[in-house]
């Protein structure tokens, strides 16, 4: 046995190897957008010339693919592009959320926090508190991204282990584990409302609710926790050995008198603006609920995140600073800021090629002429029953390949497979689990991820010849082992007839 799991362990380590060289042999991740963009170009213009098309599951509305091999479409290339990039979904998140943090960085805060954490933590939890974070973080937007994916690598750093297997841990429960968590997000409503349009076609009266996975979630944050703590150790960690090259580890000396007084004032601070924020969401008429519905979805709270992300980081940072003695005016915090932000010049050239390719994929409706395909011939597969809803669960993984959002893949596919679902007895909720179960597996091998080309930015800070390769090789043990135990946890709670959250059973 031992000796067929050693077999199996070095074909694992040249499988991911060979994926790694045959990645990192493309051209610079900036430059393979570029190239990705230009295929785009010329594939719709191919594309539109050869009459392929696809019927809207949804309106019924014949889809054909947009052509920029065209006068019009250059025009577009032309006059869009410099809207592209500053308009790309992450950058200004990224931006905004980098000061806040420059400011914590700069002051020593990040540093002696981390030291503390190190010192005092099991080193044996490390690992498994950096997925459950990650997990947890998406219930504020996708803020884990930006704040918790470099911050494991720092982590990891400071305690001596490889810094890029801490940036793989905390990807995997940020990005891989989007589908699982202990509080509802932003997501949960905006999925719920496509499934209930798309179920209205079967039915008109039903209703599915916000929190109509809520059970299975709460699960999946803990299986989930699990999972990429076991292939964090067992896998990425012994694949990539000790850390030899770049940024030397942190110190690990005990925190001197004024670090200790930084740290009092930050928690000081830390308090008081984390009571502001309760005095804004807490009550039912709070300052930073929506207005209308007195909710926290779509509150301010939730929808201005970053901003509160920047004003709590910059409170602490200069607060620390101020005890510790390392901020003496405004200008270090300032100086601060500054020095994160040009820390980013690889990942600003990163997005603006990338923000073109999404760009022009999303104007010629390829994507969206792929998942429709790719849901047809599903459904023409003949297959009954958990067969097929294991086989949806694959198929909504391969599609997030080509289509980053998961609300614009729903709006797609739920429009056909939750009315197909509906009429073999499954429900739409249990439906909207199976993708969702898809959907967050292969996020963290999805080049059309929208945080993916800052995620190589992240690994190229420890390892200058890592690229796209190297990203794919590390993450995709995570994709595997996701899709595996999740999909045995669908089965068995299908199996058992556990509700996926209040009132939502899984058959009708």
């Amino acid at each position: 046995m031992a000796r067929r799991l050693a077999l199996l362990g070095n074909w694992t380590t040249i499988f991911l190897g060979t994926i790694e060289r045959v990645g990192n042999a493309l051209p610079h991740p900036a430059t393979l957008f570029a190239i990705l963009a230009l295929l785009t170009i010329v594939v719709s213009g191919l594309a539109a010339a050869a009459g392929i098309e696809a019927a809207h599951p949804g309106t019924g509305e014949t889809i054909r693919p947009v052509s920029l091999l065209t006068l019009a479409g250059f025009h577009r290339i032309v006059t869009e592009m410099v809207g592209n990039f500053t308009g790309f979904a992450p950058l200004g998140t990224v931006l905004v959320a980098m000061l806040g943090i420059g400011v914590m960085e700069a002051s020593g805060l990040i540093g002696a926090a981390l030291r503390l954490l190190v010192l005092s933590a099991p080193q044996r939890l490390l690992t498994f508190v950096i997925v459950l974070a990650g997990v947890l973080s998406n219930a504020a937007s996708e803020i884990g991204y930006v704040l918790l994916v470099p911050l494991g690598g720092i982590i990891f750093l400071g305690a001596g282990r490889h810094p890029i297997a801490g940036l793989a841990a905390a990807f995997a429960g940020v990005s891989g584990g989007y589908s699982a968590n202990l509080l509802l997000g932003t997501i949960d409503p905006l999925l719920a409302g496509l499934s209930e349009e798309a179920a209205q076609i079967v039915d008109a009266g039903y209703r599915v609710n916000p929190a109509a996975n809520y059970f299975f979630m709460i699960a999946s944050t803990f299986l989930v926790a699990g999972t990429g703590t076991w292939v964090t150790e067992r896998i990425v960690i012994p694949r990539l050995g000790p850390y030899e090259a770049g940024e030397q580890e942190t110190g690990l000396e005990q925190l001197s008198a004024a670090e200790w007084r930084g740290l009092r004032f930050a928690a000081a601070a830390a308090a008081a603006f984390g009571a502001l924020l309760l005095w804004g969401t807490v009550p039912a008429d709070g300052f930073l609920r929506n207005p209308e519905t007195g909710s926290l979805l779509r509150s301010p709270f939730l929808t201005g995140i970053v901003a509160f992300l920047f004003a709590g980081g910059t409170a602490v940072g200069v607060a620390y600073g101020a005890g510790a003695g390392t901020f003496r005016n405004d200008t270090d915090v300032m100086n601060g800021m500054g020095k994160t932000i040009g820390t980013l010049g690889t990942y600003l050239v990163l997005v603006f090629f990338a923000a073109q390719f999404v760009a022009y994929f999303n104007w010629t409706n390829l994507g969206l002429i792929i998942a429709v395909k790719g849901a047809d011939t599903l459904r023409a597969s003949g297959l009954g029953g958990v067969p097929l809803m294991l086989a949806f669960v694959v198929l909504s993984s391969l599609i997030n390949l080509f289509m980053g959002s998961a609300s614009a893949k729903w709006a797609v596919m739920a429009p056909v497979f939750v009315p197909m679902f509906m009429l073999l007895g499954y429900t739409p909720e249990l439906t909207q689990v199976a993708y969702r179960i898809g959907d967050s597996t292969s996020n963290v091998i999805a080049p059309m991820m929208s945080y993916f080309a800052l995620i190589v930015a992240f690994f190229e800070r420890y390892d200058k010849g890592s690229g796209i390769g190297t990203v794919v090789a590390t993450m995709l043990p995570y994709t595997v082992a996701f899709l595996i135990v999740w999909s045995v946890l669908l089965m068995a709670w299908m199996l058992l007839g556990i509700p996926l959250g209040p009132g939502a059973g899984l058959y009708l």
